[in-house]
């Protein structure tokens, strides 16, 4: 019998868990990610730099000083995994363990504290095939060079169109090269030339993207984007072109300690590590040719995880999943998106693929604000969609979706949340939003967000009218509501409105 009665009762989570931890030579981490989606939607995150590998390469040893506080993150990790029912759950360790003379003490040592919990040895090979896996969750068509950088390995990855060929795991992580070249930064640019120049595919990258992985080289974009006052603090998806990357690393790989202190967003943490990691991008730019650098958020840990993905679900469409996911979390009938898609089908006769895949997820997110306080709808909304954990969506199709949504619940164009869409939007962009937006609004009101009172209506281009028809008696009628909304819309695409009603 409950002695507490006001304690409220616990229940299994309904969506499966599934845990992993990425013991790396600089940082331990756990990842608890929750259902088994095309967008992996993770509900812990938890890291402890330890610098386990720091001191490998002159001591060919894990960091004594390092292993016993290992061990208790980790179990503490296995017991936070428990708590929260995440199963199957699983310890990846990568370069320094595999390298390190007393790298199978260590685990052995896991082992026995923890014997229920599998423990998985990466080889190079297998590192960098479950950070490409990770990566083309985020960029299913990737076509470049992958560099995942950690802090003892940097494993590189040709991307074909969204399929993984040739790879190699070259000993250059942060804290690797920083001891190959007794500290001293300079002295790593010729380790890093040397060890690139084993791989002649790389020049195969020229004129295609870089996509980026690892801690130390989202801390460079992290600090780009505050150097910048880029609207949109999210990594994942953030491009730099050629020369902003090559000038971003020139100065971070020359700069002293108290110089990278001073720069905004310089990771205090990481301030060792900047240098190298920016001198193996700066090395990484020339010996590939690339033409842009694409961070990605996602790597191993998503790679992992994407391999538990039932096939179905992991061929899915991200932009769409995303769209589907918050609908489904947040709106009212998930019957309804379908039908505003259907309904909004004649005004957008001459899109192309991509915009459709658009206009199909904002019908799916056009309801998410129905839950929320009636004076904050839009702009709850628009920050929801902007800022969701889907990583299909690169920061135009982000922009895109949320002022979409804003606009449908009203917001005024001229509000300032907006300017954040707006900036990160082309004029044409804006323009095809705000007639979305407008469209959406105009079936919301007719409908009261119900598929069967939207069956009673459609739309209807005809020379240089936009003809709203209406089913008598089916529960929807040309208010003045309805009249002012058909009137924005119609303005929107330079046309007349004209409402016809029929006989059912």
């Amino acid at each position: 019998m409950d002695t507490n009665p006001g304690r409220t009762a616990l229940h299994a989570p309904t969506r499966p868990r599934l845990g992993v931890v990425d013991l790396g030579s600089n940082s331990v981490r756990l990842v608890i990610f929750e259902g088994l989606s095309r967008n992996p939607l993770p509900i812990f995150n938890e890291k402890a730099v330890l610098g386990l590998g720091r001191g490998l390469q002159q001591s060919g040893r894990l960091n004594e000083e390092a292993l016993g506080l290992a061990l208790t993150v980790i179990t503490r990790y296995a017991a936070v995994a428990r708590a929260m029912g995440a199963d199957p759950v699983e310890i990846l360790a990568t370069a320094a363990t595999r390298d390190a003379a007393n790298g199978a003490e260590f685990i052995a040592a896991i082992r026995a504290r923890l014997p229920d919990l599998p423990v998985r040895i990466l080889s190079g090979e297998e590192e960098g095939q479950l950070s490409a896996e990770g990566v083309l969750l985020g960029f299913p068509g990737a076509d470049g060079i992958l560099g995942d950088m950690g802090g003892g390995s940097l494993e590189l990855v040709d991307l074909r169109r969204g399929i993984p060929g040739r790879s190699a795991s070259l000993p250059i992580g942060a804290l690797r090269l920083a001891d190959r070249a007794g500290g001293d930064p300079m002295r790593a640019r010729p380790i890093v030339e040397q060890e690139l120049a084993a791989l002649p595919w790389l020049r195969e990258g020229e004129g295609r993207d870089l996509y980026l992985v690892g801690g130390a080289w989202r801390a460079l974009a992290r600090m780009h984007i505050a150097q910048t006052a880029y609207p949109l603090s999210i990594v994942h998806h953030y491009v730099l072109r050629r020369e902003e990357a090559r000038d971003l690393a020139g100065v971070v790989a020359q700069a002293t300690r108290k110089t990278l202190e001073r720069m905004p967003g310089a990771p205090v943490k990481r301030l060792s590590d900047m240098p190298y990691a920016a001198t193996v991008l700066r090395r990484l730019l020339r010996a590939t040719g690339a033409a842009r650098v694409v961070f990605s958020a996602n790597g191993l840990r998503e790679g992992w995880y994407g391999a538990l993905l039932p096939p179905a679900v992991r061929q899915q469409d991200p932009l769409l999943a995303a769209g589907r996911d918050l609908g489904l979390r947040h709106g009212r009938d998930p019957s309804l998106p379908p039908a505003l898609l259907a309904w909004t089908d004649p005004l957008f006769e001459a899109e192309d693929s991509a915009a459709a895949a658009l206009r199909e997820a904002a019908c799916w997110v056009a309801d998410i604000g129905s839950h929320d306080h009636p004076d904050y709808r839009a702009e709850q909304a628009f920050y929801r969609v902007l800022r969701q954990p889907g990583v299909g969506l690169d920061h135009h199709q982000r922009a895109f979706l949320a002022l979409v949504v804003a606009l449908r619940y009203e917001a005024d164009s001229a509000a300032p949340f907006l300017a954040i869409a707006k900036t990160l939007l082309d004029l044409a962009a804006v323009r095809r939003a705000e007639a979305l937006g407008a469209a959406l609004r105009l079936g919301f009101t007719l409908s009261g967000g119900t598929p069967q009172l939207l069956a009673g209506t459609a739309l209807r281009r005809h020379g240089a009218e936009l003809q709203l028809r209406l089913v008598e008696g089916s529960g929807v009628f040309a208010g003045e509501s309805v009249q002012r909304r058909l009137d924005a819309l119609a303005a929107a695409f330079g046309l007349s409105a004209t409402v016809e009603v029929a006989a059912r």
